[in-house]
């Protein structure tokens, strides 16, 4: 990957939705260059999807935490965290813990109830979260300049 493939790689992340005519002014290359270099970083899995950033609070969703959970059987936890909408990244850790994931809720009430139904499969240590200062941070902050 050269510079140019971390300036397109940067320029998704920050808006997925960009045209390929757009992107190829931005870059000053031709619309052909830049659509078969988003091709190749596709096939080669360095641009594995597309999406959309929600804002959880437009959905009523207003209490976040991280959990540090430890659980006797990991195969009966992830299928549970599968089945949870809940949980909206999951992470295999090393250390005392198994796992670290992300809950989004409605509330601090729902939160907790969440937390209780876990408490069948593992033990949990929870940090809710306060505010957030930034999210989703780009992997290609600095790359152009170091490439």
């Amino acid at each position: 990957m050269d510079s140019i493939d971390f300036k397109i790689l940067s320029i998704l992340h920050d808006n997925a939705r960009i045209t390929v005519s757009e992107m190829s002014r931005t870059i000053a290359m031709s619309q052909p260059a830049v659509t078969e270099r988003i091709k190749k970083l596709e096939e080669r899995e360095v641009i594995t999807g597309y999406g959309a950033k929600i804002s959880p609070s437009k959905l009523g969703k207003h209490a976040t935490a991280f959990v540090l959970f430890k659980s006797a059987s990991c195969k009966e936890f992830e299928a549970f965290a599968e089945a949870s909408p809940e949980i909206v990244d999951l992470y295999r850790i090393s250390g005392e813990s198994n796992y670290l994931f992300k809950v989004v809720t409605e509330s601090s009430a729902s939160l907790e109830a969440f937390l209780d139904s876990c408490h069948a499969l593992g033990f949990s240590s929870t940090l809710a979260v306060l505010s957030t200062r930034f999210e989703d941070r780009s992997l290609m902050a600095g790359k152009e300049a170091s490439t």
